[in-house]
């Protein structure tokens, strides 16, 4: 009995301590979730909080602010009809100078990268043992020009008697034959001679044009063969050539042009196509197109003066082919490509921004010929135009306007 009544007291008070620790958790994790829920509440208040209180300057506003942009001004002017087209520089004149005659080369008359004038004697082969040929004939001629003037003599000799019945007509007839072999013989004398004349002139190396000199091939003392010794290369300088292909779309354009004018300007720029290094002109053009690339070779012609152009050297050739006048221009960097083609932003009198489509022309650097879609004096916008659309307010800037009322 003791010990049933025991136990339920024992039950109470373990509830009694156990009851309340629970409780407290509980209400603690209430406490936790309320301030989170607050939090998220602020988080998503606040914004809406300083829209509010912003008022016409908030971000509602934001979208309405002008965007700043660069303009230009359509202009018009001449446009030149400029092609450029790759192209190597190419001698008019490039000559491998060999060896004609065999022996010893005596002398280099020239220094490495020399500019020699025509006529003048580069190199000296031996000619010691020509000589001695030339000698040799001239004897032989002599000997052989008396035997004909012996045989001539006895010629008129036997003609006059035998009109005089004085001597055989055969006799005759076979002193005329003499006289015939002497004369053949004194000319084959006579070529010879020349021969061995022409060997001795061939031991002087004669400068066939003026030009550059190159790198010498042989030096002094070696023994060369003629026909297969290269003393060096000799290349003429000024003037000089550019070779350049046309494609042979613009090849009608060019080919009237030339018939025009007779000869059209040309400009040749670095490989880089940054600097001008000479000016010229065209008149020469190739018979036929290359299959392979559907292009036609030109030849242009530079007095190269100052020597900037080089023999095998890359340039880009400038072929200015007409003049455009009177035509509306617009810097390139102006023209925009929609779904509808080319178009410009066009800043109105209000200062908002209306596209225009364009039909385009050439263009030539910066500048491009607009045929249609704008008018002189229209302002395009060439600055800030990714973020625009149609309608979109724009400002300015101060330095912008300048240059189109100085380009007017």
């Amino acid at each position: 009995m003791d010990e049933q009544t025991a136990r339920p007291s024992q039950d109470r008070q373990l509830h009694a301590t156990t009851t309340p620790p629970r409780r407290k958790k509980r209400w603690i994790a209430f406490g936790l979730l309320a301030v989170f829920i607050a939090l998220i509440a602020v988080a998503f208040l606040r914004p809406h909080h300083k829209a509010g209180m912003a008022g016409p300057g908030g971000r509602a506003q934001a979208g309405d602010q002008p965007t700043p942009v660069g303009v230009a001004q359509v202009k018009t002017g001449d446009m030149p009809v400029v092609l450029t087209l790759l192209g190597t520089v190419v001698p008019i004149t490039n000559v491998t100078v060999e060896a004609r005659v065999t022996g010893y080369l005596m002398k280099v008359n020239f220094k490495e990268g020399q500019h020699v004038n025509q006529g003048d004697e580069l190199e000296l082969i031996d000619p010691r043992p020509y000589q001695v040929v030339v000698d040799q004939w001239e004897g032989t001629l002599a000997q052989d020009s008396a035997l004909l003037a012996a045989a001539r003599i006895n010629n008129r000799r036997y003609q006059t008697l035998l009109k005089q019945n004085s001597t055989a007509a055969m006799t005759a007839v076979n002193q005329e034959y003499t006289v015939k072999q002497y004369e053949g013989t004194v000319k084959y004398d006579q070529a010879q001679l020349d021969a061995a004349r022409l060997n001795v002139m061939y031991c002087h190396i004669i400068a066939p044009v003026s030009g550059r000199i190159g790198i010498r091939g042989v030096d002094m003392g070696n023994y060369v063969t003629g026909g297969s010794t290269t003393l060096g290369t000799l290349t003429q300088m000024q003037p000089i050539s550019v070779i350049f292909t046309v494609p042979q779309n613009e090849l009608s354009r060019v080919v009237d042009r030339m018939s025009a004018v007779g000869m059209l300007p040309v400009q040749a720029w670095d490989a880089a196509n940054e600097n001008r290094i000479a000016d010229g002109t065209v008149k020469a053009l190739d018979s036929q197109i290359d299959t392979a690339t559907g292009t036609v070779r030109m030849r242009g012609i530079f007095p190269n003066e100052d020597e900037h152009l080089f023999p095998n050297q890359f340039v880009n050739a400038r072929l200015m082919v007409d003049t455009l006048h009177n035509v509306m221009l617009v810097p390139s960097n102006a023209l925009q490509t929609g779904p509808n083609g080319q178009f410009v932003y066009v800043v109105q009198p209000d200062n908002t921004v209306a596209v225009h489509l364009v039909k385009i022309g050439i263009a030539s650097n910066d500048t491009t010929v607009v045929a249609s879609g704008v008018k002189p004096g229209d302002r395009v916008v060439t600055d800030g135009t990714n973020h625009l659309r149609p309608g979109a307010k724009v400002t300015i800037a101060a330095d912008a306007p300048a240059p189109a009322s100085g380009g007017q």
